[in-house]
């Protein structure tokens, strides 16, 4: 097998993208390639160009886009109408992911850390897998995955993202500073147009064999605290990087040269000992001197001994890199090692709905199953089922029973709601994580969806607004850096609660009867110095007096009219003095409670 030689105008990282990708494309058992910190806009051109190499010396290979939003259907199977002699028949066809024609095809995750539940499932079950079941409607396939996937996950996310699926991905890459992939590579000329019939799939290149050296070598780089997933991706890349060079055996440097690839650090292996002679002790003669040893002086080893007052005079050596070499960091293959985020105790699994209704029917569709009413009927599913069964049937004309009837499986809506207003310039030296416990506990087991609402945080981009961000769950690793934001000058405190006013009155209305309850924390001492017109218009304009806390109570006063049978409204009172009433007439206004924050008076 030949290779094609290092372009000087090609960056590091494009260089290093193309050989994993080649690696990929040559052993089945490397499909999975992750990539941290690719910028958005070249997800697009990289996966161009990881299909372009699928797909050599053909056509691209298709690609798979996979989201949020991927259902199974999207994935196992298709269908497609044939033309006979006879009259159009409809028939149901492997999906793209475990298609056998064409080159392999390419599975795109732009966010990893927002794949839906079915693309994650998909993502566990074919990478690293020998043999893959496939049982849907009309088929049934059992055959080896040909699919590659390469997926991006930003490094401040991967904790988000469970261990069964990051483990899948054998190939690791960290590219940060990746700005342009050329469109060009890694073809020369034009791909010839798709021909009509499918070419012989070409024959396999028999991959160079590993030994005990390759064993060895892994473990040392890897160290004893190595998973055997690990161990193996490393062997198996150092495998194709030798078989792409066009060795039969794949050395110590092959493991060396993959470890770098992925951005491992590496260090020298130590010398093999010789062997004594039978009889007799040898002893080793000390190493020469290396030419950036040698001093101005005259070829000095450093075994030798140096007068005390002698300094050494080394002379300049050539300019040598430590570590694993440019645009390869060391340790960021695994960055999951270092995150402290939490992860769902059951991320392959779709949460249950404890209410059945009308209020089941309003969740962003996930897939089908066979229909128990009439209800939330999946057309065109329905209409697939009753098409494979017609020639069956025997009708003249085309027939829908109660077996082919099916209904969509909906993502269940938040039953449970958080709304969570900090004040993080009340907070100073207390650590109001004993207050808010309860309330995050709450929100954990009856995994509510969460609304976090900031005023008065240091790093805000406008001092006189609120920010705010929507999370899924209390394991957002925002959620706990919202928790410990350091506290700036300016309190925007009726611009939170009229952001929070709007959320909840906007979640009533959305969801209607599904949202079973709601609940309105405010930590807050009741300072409010930022005037509601400010926040509108980003300006402050003379002096504020009491104008704040003002507005603070007339953005209060709407939310106490809302749903009381499914919305709860706490004051966490910071107990700071003086105006230490605020609290008490802020919670007045909602016809919230007071939640004791800290015991004493903070200044």
């Amino acid at each position: 097998m030949t290779t094609r030689t290092r372009d000087p105008e090609t960056s590091d990282d494009v260089w290093r993208l193309e050989r994993a990708f080649r690696c990929a494309a040559l052993d089945p058992a490397l499909s999975g390639v992750l990539l941290f910190d690719l910028e958005p806009r070249l997800v697009r051109p990289v996966a161009g160009l990881f299909a372009a190499i699928l797909g050599e010396p053909g056509p691209p290979a298709v690609r798979v886009p996979l989201g949020a939003a991927t259902r199974d259907e999207d994935l196992w199977s298709t269908s497609r109408f044939d033309r006979h002699p006879d009259g159009i028949a409809f028939t149901v066809v492997p999906g793209p992911l475990v298609s056998a024609e064409g080159p392999p095809p390419l599975a795109v995750v732009p966010d990893l850390a927002h794949l839906s539940i079915a693309g994650t499932r998909a993502a566990v079950q074919l990478l690293g897998s020998d043999v893959v079941c496939v049982e849907q409607p009309g088929l049934r396939l059992v055959d080896r995955p040909r699919a590659r996937w390469l997926a991006v996950c930003r490094s401040e996310d991967v904790g988000r993202v469970t261990p069964h699926l990051l483990d899948r991905f054998a190939l690791r890459l960290a590219v940060p500073g990746l700005r342009t992939v050329p469109a060009e590579r890694p073809l020369k000329t034009p791909p010839a147009p798709r021909p009509l019939k499918t070419p012989p799939a070409p024959a396999p290149v028999p991959l160079a064999v590993s030994g005990d050296e390759t064993v060895t070598r892994v473990h040392e780089i890897l160290g004893p605290g190595a998973g055997p997933r690990r161990s193996l991706a490393l062997a198996r890349l150092a495998r194709a990087l030798a078989t792409l060079g066009g060795h039969r055996e794949v050395t110590a440097a092959h493991c060396e040269d993959a470890a770098r690839l992925i951005g491992i650090r590496v260090a020298e292996a130590p010398p093999p000992a010789e062997p004594p002679e039978s009889g007799e002790s040898r002893v080793s003669p000390p190493p020469l001197p290396r030419p950036g040893d040698l001093t101005r002086r005259g070829a000095r080893s450093e075994n030798r001994p140096r007068p005390p007052d002698e300094a050494p005079m080394l002379a300049s050596g050539p300019a040598q890199g430590v570590g694993p070499g440019p645009g390869a960091p060391a340790g960021v293959p695994y960055p999951e090692d270092e995150a402290t985020a939490l992860r769902e105790f059951t991320p392959l699994r779709n949460p249950w709905q404890r209410r059945s209704g009308p209020a089941a029917a309003r969740g962003a569709v996930v897939g089908t199953r066979r229909a128990r009413d009439l209800r939330d009927l999946a057309l065109v599913r329905t209409v697939r089922e009753a098409a494979v069964h017609q020639r069956i049937r025997g009708h003249a004309e085309f027939t829908v029973t109660a077996v082919d009837l099916h209904s969509n499986v909906r993502a269940p809506a938040p039953e449970h709601l958080l709304t969570l207003l900090l004040d993080h310039t009340c907070r100073g030296d207390w650590d109001w994580q004993d207050a808010l416990t309860p309330f995050l506990q709450w929100a954990y087991t009856t995994r509510a969806a969460l609304q976090v609402i900031e005023v008065g945080g240091a790093d805000a981009p406008n001092e006189l607004r609120a920010e705010s961000f929507a999370a899924r769950g209390v394991l957002d690793p925002r959620v706990l850096a919202a928790l410990y934001r350091a506290k700036g000058r300016a309190t925007p405190l009726a611009h939170g609660i009229e952001q929070a006013g709007r959320v909840l009155r906007q979640a009533f209305r959305l969801q209607g009867s599904a949202l079973a309850e709601a609940w309105l924390v405010v930590v807050t001492d009741g300072r409010g110095n930022v005037p509601l017109q400010a926040s509108h218009t980003g300006r402050l304009l003379g002096p504020v007096a009491a104008q704040g806390v003002e507005d603070s109570f007339a953005a209060a006063a709407p939310l106490a009219v809302l749903d009381r049978g499914r919305l709860r409204v706490a004051v966490v009172d910071a107990a700071r003095t003086p105006y230490g009433d605020l609290p008490f007439a802020l919670a007045e206004k909602l016809g919230a409670t007071v939640v004791e924050g800290r015991e004493g008076h903070g200044g």
